[in-house]
């Protein structure tokens, strides 16, 4: 099982992997109601290095992202959902609106993104650049999305 940790504590382990000449991936998202395209991303952005960092949007964030009846899981239900996933090693939960800042902190070797991306669609794509690191575009095609999950369990009329 992964673990919970501080923005402090994850780069203290990032820290000690990379001594221990491990390779570090970054994969991040809102994982509101955990789904089968998020475990397919996740395991396959942990076949890109040795351990695996996922960050989790706060409760503020994914209302600023999705609309204000999300998330539907507060952050620390989320963030303990994807730790329980075999594919990862270390979640952090962030508040900022864009994963930039960690980035730029942890340096991943590999920064992976969903389907729905291109390399050179990925927002943070020249911050992982400027510290040499590489873009991965991981995960099976985005045919699944909560959005579509909560319209099933909820049907409008």
């Amino acid at each position: 099982m992964g673990e919970i940790l501080s923005r402090e504590d994850v780069a203290v382990r990032v820290a000690a992997d990379r001594a221990a000449g491990r390779t570090v991936a970054f994969a991040n998202g809102c994982f509101d109601l955990l789904h089968v395209g998020h475990v397919r991303y996740l395991e396959a952005a942990r076949r890109e290095a040795d351990r695996l960092i996922v960050a989790v949007n706060d409760d503020r964030s994914v209302r600023t992202l999705k609309g204000p009846s999300r998330p539907v899981l507060p952050a620390a239900d989320r963030a303990e959902l994807v730790a329980a996933l075999g594919a990862v090693d270390y979640v952090v939960i962030f508040p900022e609106p864009t994963v930039t800042p960690l980035l730029e902190r942890l340096r991943p070797d590999v920064h992976c993104k969903g389907t729905d991306y291109t390399v050179d669609t990925v927002p943070e794509r020249e911050t992982v650049r400027a510290y040499g690191g590489r873009i991965a575009i991981v995960g099976d095609p985005k045919d699944h999305s909560t959005r579509d999950l909560l319209s099933r369990i909820a049907p409008a009329g």
